[in-house]
Formats: structure tokens, sequence, C-alpha cells
């Protein structure tokens, strides 16, 4: 995004002038998250969230990095090894438990992230490429957070993997060469566990690439607003920093306080305790459960309990929770309203907050409750929902509601928001 009134980097110091002539990477920083870089003066803390994931993502990494250093990827040893690195490693238990933590911490900040997206319709044009990159860096999480969740080789890790792959045999002709191509064999054992260590190593480098794409994107029109009416004129932006880096750094500290509750005083309340019972191919837990960053999704599968036609249930839950993804895909094109903000969308503002988001709700209880009624006839009416509130109501809002008058400019929305206050 190029405004003529945005800050232009000019260093003053000869060594600085020598490094932006041969290296501009003090100017790049300086227009990405700088004094040169313009944003709307409206943004709320709904906004904040994406440079928290950015930090979740980091803690992943350097934490990660460390860990791998003392994992071994065998099935005889990798369960020993974990407790190793919790018991003998120097700070070794702090470090697991800000990894697995922080796995869910990212889950809950990009979740959010994406759900600010659906309040305020951030996948609309001119940022279709911003969003469409969003759900593939979401699709490539989920596929780590499934392959690190296996690496334990606890009881949960062992038989997680063994549904979760199972699930590519539902899949006509191909499924089964495709699991066992997977597996490395007819069930979880070293071929598995070393292929998903590599991956699981890989794959956060890779999402850091298409973070830096998304970041990049986003640059091109600029950051979306609630009122989501362009900017038009100087006075509706404000430099980055200071203004939006000190606000960051503020939700930062409200995060880390969360975070860090979490790593120190309940590390273990979010995972699975079958998880600390050594992997044990010859017995099946009572319940089997995946982390609770798929339950939506895991509901959406076992929400198809029988056959349609010639299609068994089993592929037809494969096939919609996949779906339930993909269909963000196409969300800038179902979304047709030429009014972004739920703001002044007040029938798409009732069906999210009165539809959507108990839907969802409903969707993360189910997803972990067990595979017995009545469980299983609510996830089939939440999954339902769920696609009809993308596929049926979404379009059909977009088209009927009678929206409210937008604001001429963002400095109008801030001045009249400000005036309102100052008359209470």
């Amino acid at each position: 995004m190029s405004f003529p009134w945005a800050n232009h980097y000019q260093p003053t110091n000869p060594f600085m002038r020598w490094m932006d002539e041969k290296l501009p990477l003090p100017r790049f920083v300086y227009n990405a998250i700088g004094a040169g870089y313009p944003v709307p003066r409206n943004l709320n803390y709904w906004w904040n969230f994406g440079v928290l994931a950015g930090f979740c993502l980091m803690i992943q990494i350097v934490t990660g990095i460390i860990l791998a250093m003392h994992y071994a990827p065998n099935a005889l040893v990798a369960f020993d090894s974990t407790e190793h690195i919790m018991r003998d490693v120097n700070w070794g238990w702090m470090l697991r438990y800000a990894h697995a933590n922080g796995a869910s911490a990212f889950f809950v900040v990009v979740y959010t992230h994406i759900f600010r997206g659906f309040l305020f319709s951030s996948y609309k044009a001119p940022r279709e490429m911003i969003w469409l990159l969003g759900v593939v860096i979401f699709l490539l999480m989920m596929a780590t957070a499934f392959m690190g969740y296996v690496l334990p080789w606890g009881q949960m890790s062992f038989w997680g993997a063994k549904v979760i792959t199972g699930l590519f045999g539902a899949i006509p002709l191909v499924g089964e060469p495709l699991q066992i191509w997977l597996l490395g064999g007819f069930a979880p054992d070293n071929a598995a566990l070393n292929r998903f260590f590599s991956l699981h190593f890989l794959l956060p480098f890779v999402i850091l690439g298409v973070v830096i794409l998304h970041i990049w994107a986003l640059h091109i029109p600029g950051s979306s607003n609630p009122t989501g009416v362009e900017v038009k004129q100087e006075s509706d932006t404000v430099p980055f920093h200071p203004y939006y880096t000190a606000k960051d750094g503020f939700g930062l500290a409200a995060f880390l306080v969360i975070y860090t509750a979490f790593v120190f005083f309940m590390p273990n309340a979010l995972g699975h305790p079958d998880n600390y019972i050594p992997a044990n191919p010859l017995s099946t837990p009572a319940h089997i459960v995946p982390e609770w960053y798929f339950w939506p999704f895991y509901a959406i599968l076992r929400a198809f309990t029988f056959d349609f036609f010639f299609v068994p249930a089993k592929l037809l839950g494969v096939l919609a929770m996949f779906a339930a993804i993909l269909v963000w895909f196409f969300l800038p094109w179902l979304d047709t309203s030429p009014v972004r903000s739920a703001r002044y969308r007040p029938m798409l503002r009732k069906f999210i907050w009165f539809g959507f988001v108990p839907c969802m709700a409903a969707l993360f209880y189910l997803g972990g409750a067990p595979a017995e009624e009545p469980y299983v006839m609510f996830s089939q009416l939440a999954a339902a929902y769920y696609f009809a509130h993308f596929l049926i109501i979404l379009p059909i809002v977009s088209m009927i509601e009678k929206t409210k008058p937008l604001p001429n400019s963002i400095t109008e929305a801030v001045l009249a928001k400000n005036g309102a206050a100052a008359a209470e």
C-alpha cells in the first residue's frame, strides 16, 4: 500500500546509507512495520490476532528446533525420549510444555483471526489473495499439528494416527495403497514415525514462507478495518509505529499472561491423560479423540452414519470433513454484498452471533464427546447448519438484506463514535 503522505525511509547515518544501497533490509522493515506503513486509524483489538499468530509460530519453531535435538523418532524409544526431555534435559519440561501449549495457543489465536475475517468480511475484494493464503496456512497448521501429536508415541498418539490415516482408506480404488504409502506399512510404526517427524519439522518453515506471502499480499491493498470503508485521505491513517506497535505490545503482554499461566500452572489441561501411557497396538483406548482444535471437523466426520446410495458413510464423512475447510476458499464469491463489515449488515450479524457461533461451539463440544446418541444426532444437526451457513444463508443474506448507510470515510466514523461517546 503506497500513499503520497506516507513517510519515506531516509537514513542519516553513513553506515545505514551504505546498507540501504547494498542491502535495503532497514528500508524493507521500515516500510513493512514502521512509520512508513500507514494503517487505518480505527483498528480495534480484533486486529491484534495476526501479530499474535506470528508470535506463536516463532515460539513453535524455536522450541521445536531445540526439542528435535533430543527426540528419537524410533517406535522403541520415542516415548522414553519424550520422558528424557521432560526429566533429564535442562529446562526440557518447560520447552515441551511451551511447545505443546503453544500449539493450542496458536490455534486459539488463528481461530479468532479467522472469525474476525468472517465478521468483517476480510475475504472480500481486493483482499481475496490474503484470505486464500490464510486458508492455506490453516490447512498446513492442521497437518503439522496432527503429525506433531503422533510424536510422543503415547496411546492417543498411536491410535490417533491409526484412525486418521485410516480415513484415507475410504477413498475408492486408491485409498488403501495411499494409506500404506503414508504409513510406510500396514500400521503406524517406525516408518510412519520417521515420516511424521520429518514432515513435522519441515512444515513450520513452509508455513513461515506462506506467512511471508500472506503479509506481502496484505501490503498491496493495505489492512481492512472495522467499517469496511477503504482509506481515502491522510486523516484516515496513522503510522504503524508507534501507534500499533504499542497496541500490539499490550495485546502480546495480555496473551503472554494467559499462555504462561497454562505452561507453568496447568500444562496438561488441554492434553489427554492417555498420552502418558506408552503406545500399545493391542490395547484400544475406550474413547479415541484428537486434540481439541480438531474437534469441530472430527464431529462433522462422525456425523455421517449411513450410506447414501452407493457412497459409504465413511467416505461421506471424509469428504465432508475436508469440505468444511475447503468451502472457505469460495467465500469471496459466495458473499456478494457490496458492504463488508457486519456492523452495517444487521441480518448477517444476527446469523453469525446467534447461528454460526452456537453451531461452532456445539461442534467443538461434540467432537470431544463419545460417538453415541444423542451426540451423533446433534453432530448431524450442527454439521448441516455449518454448511447451510456458508452455502445457503450467506449468499441469500448478501442478496436480500437491507444494510445500514456506510460512513463517507474512516475519519468520519471515528469522529462520530468519539462525538457520541463525549455526548454521553
